[in-house]
């Protein structure tokens, strides 16, 4: 069976995108405080959050790694979007103009899969390329990678087995560590290790340096197919 492991990287929709009814409805907590400092933290806090949101982001990359062969390709927004193609270590890195372009794309890759492999994507990754796929009117070509939870077919959240479900809460032996602590754990080089992380790119997009975020996502995508290997030969059918 071929299994698709792949990440994504989103970025927050400018404050221009949103009515005022919108803008409202999302800074409503902050309007609540009386303080006008503690206001504009309450503001400045919630904005961290937009890029986390699907109704209030938008899917920047999209990194995707056959766990079998380790080629894939990467997906991203660019300002340069006519350029051609780079191949880098078996991984096409393709610029897109839009975000529909982008998530089509993704449809057409994933329909030819029969699993997939995420870390958090049951929680995060999933559910966001759903919404915005349906928000743009992108048909979603695999609707089945939020079904039954304690399921490894077809698709396993790493997350998911790393914590046996949550078996422990969260501050017990199998508490949820993030990707990074993982792979140091386990001996895999951190996606973090060339100094960007999530947290960055916003800031990498409104640089125009997509390109530094698509690399990002390729190596989170190549530690989480790394980790999935281990976790396979491991830890695979524990009950």
């Amino acid at each position: 069976m071929a299994t698709l492991v792949f990440d994504i990287e989103t970025s927050a929709l400018p404050l221009e995108a949103f009515d005022d009814a919108q803008r409202e409805y999302l800074f409503r907590d902050a309007e609540k405080l009386a303080d006008e400092s503690a206001r504009a933290e309450k503001r400045a806090e919630i904005c961290q959050w937009f890029a986390l949101w699907p109704l209030t982001a938008r899917v920047v990359c999209i990194g995707m790694l056959n766990a079998d062969t380790s080629r894939g390709q990467v997906l991203y927004l660019a300002d340069d979007y006519e350029g051609d193609a780079e191949e880098e270590a078996g991984v096409a890195f393709k610029p897109c103009c839009e975000e529909s372009e982008l998530l089509e794309g993704f449809w057409e890759v994933a329909r030819k899969y029969d699993s997939i492999v995420t870390f958090n994507g049951r929680g995060f990754d999933v559910p966001f390329l759903y919404l915005r796929s349906a928000a743009l009117n992108v048909p979603i070509t695999r609707k089945d990678w939020l079904g039954y939870r304690y399921a490894t077919e077809p698709h396993c959240d790493l997350a998911e087995q790393l914590t046996f479900f949550g078996v422990s809460g969260r501050d017990g032996a199998a508490r949820r560590f993030n990707l990074d602590f993982y792979c140091k754990a386990f001996g895999i080089e951190s996606p973090k290790s060339h100094g960007v992380t999530g947290m960055d790119v916003n800031q990498l997009m409104t640089e125009g340096r997509s390109r530094e975020v698509a690399a990002y996502c390729m190596r989170d995508v190549r530690a989480t197919t790394e980790l999935y290997r281990i976790w396979k030969e491991r830890l695979a059918g524990l009950k």
